[in-house]
């Protein structure tokens, strides 16, 4: 695997993307690097369009979520403060997950429009592209703060080696990902898996299902 140390992009080495499938998983891999050096230079914003604009869109909420979750582990963040952090980070958990959703409804709306059924007895896979789409912009957070580790003024040569070592592994793991959604695509558009949107039904936000929540309102209204 090869890999470019003056470069927070990684470079894949073995994987063969093409787009003849209904999204083009390099132009994925490539709005994930973009993105995060973007936003770590300015304001969450989503300069994309079509399906693009939905990957950037679920990829900022992971964005915003990464960098709350850094917040919540500072031991000198007062109870207020850490009570502010994980309301966001409920809130931005709770729409990455909403639109992987809509990721995969768009994919089951591709299907319908280009009349593709799974034959009978096809098997459903573990993960539906979207998840795996979220699974793959969480690793381009985790390789863009491995290489600023390895870039930071005071890390010991044992910390920067300890993460060149994770990076690897990390930018192994992104290809590995990346070649298996690809993979799945195109058993999914050839009808040999089935896909269906995977409805995670949140219980927690919900102030219908949340029993703090519903018993909170309800001896208000008493």
């Amino acid at each position: 695997m090869s890999y470019n140390p003056q470069s927070r992009v990684p470079f894949t080495s073995f994987l063969t993307l093409d787009n003849d499938h209904m999204i083009d998983v390099a132009e994925v891999l490539d709005l994930h690097r973009a993105m995060v050096v973007r936003w770590h230079e300015q304001d969450v914003d989503n300069p994309q369009e079509g399906f693009l604009e939905l990957v950037c869109t679920q990829f900022s909420f992971n964005f915003l979520l990464w960098h709350e979750e850094d917040i919540a582990r500072s031991p000198d963040v007062g109870d207020k403060k850490i009570a502010e952090v994980k309301r966001k980070i409920d809130g931005y958990n709770q729409n990455r997950n909403d639109w992987i959703e809509k990721l995969d409804d768009w994919f089951t709306e591709q299907l319908e429009a280009n009349c593709i059924v799974a034959e009978e007895g096809a098997a459903m896979n573990t993960e539906t592209p979207g998840s795996v789409i979220d699974r793959l912009s969480i690793m381009a957070l985790r390789i863009y703060h491995m290489q600023e580790q390895i870039e930071r003024d005071d890390a010991t040569e044992q910390h920067r080696e300890a993460v060149q070592h994770k990076l690897a592994v990390c930018m192994l793991q992104l290809d590995e990902l990346a070649a298996a959604l690809q993979h799945l695509l195109a058993n999914i558009e050839a009808g040999n898996v089935r896909h269906r949107t995977y409805r995670q039904f949140k219980m927690y936000n919900d102030p219908t299902m949340n029993p703090y929540l519903y018993k909170a309102a309800q001896r208000q209204a008493g």
